[in-house]
């Protein structure tokens, strides 16, 4: 059993979190924090993490970005494992958290669904084959009309699984509108695409003489990030210090 503390609880993710793992059967949530109310909870909450005294085995973070670095320091302080999903953190913010992470266990990626984890292993692979043989890769992401970043954190990362298997060969191209000219063969091509409610589509293909192979992941809830980070948790629980990635949960 992982005991787990949901730091944003009354948030739509740290709610829906609550909804899988009271169906989960190895996982429970002993304490929520949140300072917004609202929200009927099977478990106590508290306004700030600094009055939770209750034992857990790691915390899912699903909070503000302002409030990441406190919480960080409280988990070093109490040893206790973070599993931070907080988007839009900057860069002093990462820097504390690789900080943090050689005194605490910390699971950050750019994505938490184990789907897109997989996926990312899949296409390094296809790239070491399927490059030498003259294949062009383009990605091609899509998201909601309220996205306000592109490309998209994901295909940035598809982009790197791909370019690190490679030896850092392929320059990244984002807008071809402005440049006339063909295609270079290390070209990796990312396209970002918005509209209407899409919570994330995301397409590499790899495009080769007279066949095209196309790898895709869809997400149609975002209940995928969730399942993701409550396998991160279980994956977490007394894991020594380190900065660690959905990698790890999908090949352990």
């Amino acid at each position: 059993m992982v005991d787990i503390i949901m730091h944003g609880c009354n948030g739509r993710m740290g709610q829906m979190i609550s909804g899988i793992v009271a169906d989960d059967e190895d996982a429970r949530i002993v304490a929520g924090i949140d300072v917004a109310g609202g929200q009927k909870n099977d478990y106590p909450v508290f306004q700030s993490i600094d009055d939770c005294n209750i034992p857990a085995d790691v915390v899912i973070d699903f909070g503000a970005a302002p409030a990441v670095d406190h919480l960080l320091d409280w988990c070093v302080e109490k040893q206790i494992p973070c599993v931070e999903c907080t988007t839009g953190l900057s860069e002093e913010q990462i820097k504390h958290l690789e900080d943090c992470s050689t005194k605490v266990a910390i699971l950050k990626s750019a994505n938490m669904s184990l789907g897109v984890n997989v996926l990312m292993k899949l296409v390094a692979e296809a790239a070491k084959v399927l490059s030498q043989a003259g294949f062009d890769i383009e990605i091609v992401e899509k998201h909601h009309r309220m996205k306000v970043d592109a490309p998209s954190g994901t295909a940035l990362a598809l982009a790197d699984s791909i370019n690190d298997a490679m030896d850092n060969e392929y320059e990244y191209v984002y807008d071809r509108s402005q440049v006339r000219q063909k295609r270079g063969s290390r070209e990796l091509g990312i396209s970002a695409v918005r509209g209407g409610t899409i919570v994330g589509d995301h397409d590499v293909i790899f495009a080769g003489q007279d066949e095209v192979i196309t790898f895709s992941h869809r997400a149609y809830s975002r209940a995928v990030f969730g399942n993701g980070a409550v396998q991160a948790a279980k994956f977490l629980k007394g894991k020594s210090s380190g900065h660690y990635t959905m990698k790890e949960v999908i090949e352990q």
